[in-house]
C-alpha cells in the first residue's frame, strides 16, 4: 500500500501548492474509519481508496478529488457521516463523497420510479461537479484490476456492468486510455479463451516477424529527423479486445487482419503535425479511404488528431495518429484534462471541452420527462451504448440492439431458428424468452420441430427483423381467418360513412396502399396491422373528418370588443388551449400573451389596461405559428425525415433557418403552423421519438416583446 508521504509526493510532483497536511489528514482519517475491514483478497480495505487516489494523480487532479478518493467509501461503509466529513474536510469534499456514494448505490439497470428519480437527481449533481464521475471511474478501474479475488459469478456481473456502462461512459467522456483498459479487463473475465487466443497469436507473430514495433518506430524517427520535425514516436500492438471486436466486425480471422499495430507521433506544434504527415506519406504508401483530419475538423468532445493508415512493402498496414502534446492529453484523459493541475495552477489546455456541457445537455433533454421508464431508457441510450454483444456457444459474437431478448437473438442467427424457438439458456441457465440480454452473456437457443411463431412474441421481440418475421409467419398461418374478419371490419367502416365496400373499392384501397392484392389488405386489416380508418382514407381521403365543433374563425379570442383587433405576442406565441391575457395598446390593438409569459413583468407599471381573455371553444385552424428550436444529427436524410414527421402531424412549416452548423449536428429554428397546444404536444412528441433529434424546445424569448415595442 502506498504510504501517506508517497501519495503526497505524487500530488506534489504536479501541484507544488497542494495542501499536504489536509491530504495526510484525509489519509489518516480514511485508514482509521476502515480499520478492521478487509477486501476479498485478504488485504486491508484501505489499500483500495489509496489505489484510487493514486490513479487520479496520474490524471493530475486537484486536492479535493484526491481527498474524495481516499474517503469515497467512508460514508457508505463506515461510521463516518456526511456532517463529520464536511466539518473535517469542507463542503466541497463532503458533496463529492456523497455524490460518489449515490452513484455506487444507484441501480442503473432498474427503471422503477425511485431509481429514475435518483438518477435524475444525480444527473443534476454531476452537472455541477463531474469529479464525481472521475472518482467513480478510477474506483471501477482498480476494482477490475483486482477482480480475481471475487467469486466467479460476481466477476461476471462486474465485468458485464463494466463493459455495458463504465467503459462506454469513459469513452463518451473522451477518456480513451481508461476505456481501453476497462474493456480489456472486462474481456479477460467474459471471454478468457478468446483473449488468450489473441495473445498467443501475437506471441507467434512476434517470433515469426521479429520486433516489428521497434523497427517501424526507428524508421519513423529517421524520416521525421530528415524532415526537421522534433517529435516523439510510440508504437504498440492494439488491445486484445480491440482486435477481437475488429475480427467480429470484419468477419475475418487474426491472420487476415492487417492493421493490428498502432503508432502515435507527438509533435511540438500543429504545423509539425502536417509536416510529419508529409514525411510519413513520402516514405510509406497511404491506404485510400483511411485518412481523417480531426485537427482541422475536431470532434465535438474536443478530440484532435490526424489519422492515416499506411502500407509497407510486405503489405502490412499500420495505423498512425499524429497530434501535439496538448491534443494528446485531451485524447487520452478527456474530461480529466479540464480538471488537471500543473505547477500548482489549473492547466490551460485550449482543446479541452467543458465537461459540464455534456451532462447539462442531458438534464435539459430529459429533465422534464414524466414517464420514468422512458426517462431511464433515454438517458442510458444517450450516455452509454445502443448495442449488446452476446456470445454463441462456439464463442462467436452476435450484435443486437439494447433491450434485445433471446427471441431477437434466435432470429438474428436464422429465421428458421427463431420460428422453432421454444426456450433459451443464458450463461447455462434456462430463462424466459422475454429476458433482456446483457453484454458478454452466452446464449443458447432451444428449438423443437412443430413449433410456430406465437402472437405474444410480437410483444417480446425488439428488433425489426424478428418482428417482421413473426408477423409474416402469423399472416401466412392465419391469412384466411384474418381476411374474413378484415372484410367485415372494412364493410362496417365504409357503411359508417355511407359508402359501400365493393371489391372495386377494396382493390382501389389495396392499390393506393401499395398492397399486393385485396387478400393481403384484408388480412392486415383483420390482424390489426392496418386501421379501418386508413382503408377508408385511401379511397376517400377527404371523407374521414374528426367530428368536432369548429371554432369561430372570425372571433377566435373571447373578451375583445367587436371591432378590436388582436395579435399574438412574438415573445410567447400563445396557442388555443393555453390561458391568455391581453394588453391594450393605443393605436396598436390588443396584444395577446400567455398567462405565464415572462415579458409581462415589463408591463406591470404601465397604465395600459389588461384584458381577461380566453380562446373560443372548438377546433381552430392550423394557422398559429410557433417557433421550435431543434438540434439534429448531421446525417443524410435527417432533415427530410423531420419535415415528413411534421407533415404527418398535419402541421405546416412556414419558415426554416439554420442557426448553427457543426460537424456532428445542426441547430435550426422552425416556424410551424399549429391548431392548439395539444397539436404542439403531438408535433414535439413525434420529433422527440426520432433517433436523430437530440433535442426539441419551444422557443420563448421575452426580449422579442421589448424589441417589437421599441420598433413601434
Amino acid at each position: 500500500m502506498i504510504s501517506a508521504e508517497d501519495l503526497v509526493s505524487l500530488v506534489h510532483n504536479y501541484n507544488p501548492r497542494t495542501d499536504e497536511d489536509l491530504i495526510r489528514a484525509a489519509y489518516d482519517y480514511g485508514r482509521a474509519m476502515h480499520e478492521g475491514q478487509f477486501r476479498k483478497s485478504g488485504e486491508p480495505y484501505f489499500t483500495h481508496p489509496v489505489a484510487v487516489a493514486a490513479i487520479l494523480t496520474e490524471q493530475q487532479l486537484d486536492d479535493a478529488a484526491i481527498i474524495t478518493a481516499l474517503l469515497h467509501d467512508t460514508i457508505e461503509d463506515t461510521r463516518a457521516s456526511y456532517a463529520e466529513v464536511r466539518d473535517r474536510f469542507g463542503q466541497e469534499v463532503a458533496d463529492l463523497v456523497d455524490g460518489v456514494t449515490k452513484l455506487t448505490n444507484l441501480q442503473l439497470t432498474s427503471s422503477e420510479t425511485k431509481q429514475a428519480e435518483n438518477f435524475r437527481k444525480l444527473l443534476m449533481a454531476m452537472s455541477k461537479d463531474l469529479r464525481v464521475i472521475l472518482v467513480k471511474l478510477a474506483d471501477r478501474l482498480h476494482n477490475m484490476r483486482t477482480i480475481r479475488a471475487m467469486k466467479p459469478e460476481k466477476q461476471m456481473q462486474k465485468a458485464r456492468e463494466t463493459m455495458e456502462i463504465f467503459a462506454p461512459l469513459a469513452g463518451r467522456m473522451g477518456m480513451q486510455s481508461m476505456r481501453e483498459e476497462l474493456e480489456d479487463l472486462a474481456f479477460r473475465v467474459l471471454n478468457p479463451q478468446g483473449r488468450d487466443s489473441i495473445i498467443r497469436r501475437f506471441v507467434t507473430l512476434q517470433k515469426e516477424t521479429g520486433d516489428v514495433i521497434h523497427r517501424i518506430t526507428k524508421d519513423m524517427r529517421k524520416e521525421l529527423e530528415k524532415a526537421g520535425v522534433d517529435a516523439d514516436v510510440f508504437g504498440r500492438a492494439k488491445k486484445p479486445y480491440s482486435i477481437w471486436r475488429k475480427m467480429e466486425e470484419k468477419k475475418t480471422g487474426f491472420s487476415r487482419l492487417s492493421d493490428i499495430y498502432g503508432f502515435r507521433i507527438i509533435t511540438r506544434s500543429e504545423a509539425d503535425c502536417y509536416t510529419a504527415l508529409g514525411a510519413i506519406h513520402q516514405r510509406w504508401r497511404a491506404v485510400p479511404g483511411r485518412f481523417k483530419d480531426y485537427i482541422s475538423q475536431p470532434k465535438s468532445n474536443g478530440y484532435r488528431s490526424i489519422h492515416t493508415t499506411v502500407s509497407g512493402r510486405d503489405g502490412k498496414r499500420v495505423e498512425v495518429q499524429i497530434r501535439t502534446r496538448q491534443m494528446h492529453e485531451v485524447a487520452e484523459t478527456g474530461v480529466a484534462a479540464h480538471w488537471s493541475y500543473r505547477d500548482g495552477q489549473r492547466a490551460e489546455n485550449p482543446f479541452a471541452v467543458d465537461p459540464a456541457k455534456w451532462i447539462a445537455s442531458l438534464t435539459e433533454s430529459f429533465g422534464t420527462e414524466e414517464d420514468h421508464d422512458a426517462f431511464m431508457e433515454a438517458v442510458k441510450l444517450e450516455m452509454y451504448t445502443d448495442k449488446v454483444f452476446c456470445f454463441t456457444p462456439k464463442g462467436d459474437v452476435v450484435k443486437l440492439p439494447r433491450g434485445a431478448t433471446p427471441l431477437d437473438y434466435a432470429y438474428a442467427i436464422h429465421t428458421r431458428i427463431g420460428s422453432k424457438c421454444v426456450g433459451a439458456k443464458v450463461d447455462g441457465i434456462r430463462v424466459p424468452l422475454w429476458t433482456r440480454l446483457k453484454n458478454g452473456q452466452s446464449v443458447e437457443i432451444i428449438t423443437a420441430e412443430g413449433q410456430t411463431p406465437q402472437a405474444t412474441w410480437l410483444d417480446i421481440a425488439q428488433t425489426g427483423k424478428a418482428k417482421t418475421a413473426i408477423r409474416r409467419a402469423l399472416r401466412e398461418a392465419n391469412k384466411e381467418r384474418y381476411a374474413r374478419l378484415g372484410r367485415e371490419l372494412a364493410r362496417v367502416a365504409f357503411e359508417r360513412h355511407g359508402k359501400k365496400c365493393t371489391d372495386k373499392v377494396l382493390a382501389k384501397a389495396a392499390d393506393t396502399l401499395r398492397m399486393d392484392d385485396v387478400e393481403t389488405l384484408l388480412a392486415q386489416l383483420g390482424s390489426a396491422e392496418l386501421a379501418p380508418r386508413a382503408v377508408v382514407e385511401a379511397v376517400y381521403p377527404n371523407l374521414v373528418i374528426v367530428d368536432t365543433q369548429l371554432a369561430d374563425a372570425d372571433h377566435p379570442v373571447i373578451g375583445l370588443d367587436h371591432n378590436q383587433n388582436f395579435s399574438r405576442a412574438p415573445c410567447c406565441q400563445p396557442l388555443p388551449g393555453e390561458r391568455i391575457v391581453g394588453l391594450s395598446r393605443p393605436g396598436r390593438g390588443v396584444q395577446v400573451h400567455a398567462i405565464d409569459c415572462a415579458a409581462l413583468a415589463d408591463f406591470e407599471d404601465e397604465s395600459a389596461p389588461w384584458l381577461d381573455l380566453h380562446w373560443a371553444e372548438g377546433t381552430h385552424p392550423a394557422a398559429y405559428p410557433v417557433s421550435l428550436e431543434l438540434v439534429i444529427g448531421n446525417d443524410a436524410g435527417v432533415l427530410g425525415r423531420i419535415c415528413t414527421l411534421i407533415g404527418e402531424q398535419k402541421a405546416n412549416i412556414s419558415d426554416l433557418n439554420f442557426v448553427d452548423r457543426k460537424p456532428d449536428f445542426y441547430r435550426l429554428m422552425l416556424d410551424v403552423e399549429l391548431r392548439d397546444a395539444e397539436h404542439l404536444h403531438s408535433v414535439i412528441s413525434a420529433l422527440e421519438a426520432e433517433n436523430n433529434v437530440a433535442s426539441v424546445e419551444r422557443r420563448r424569448d421575452p426580449g422579442l416583446a421589448a424589441a417589437q415595442a421599441a420598433a413601434r
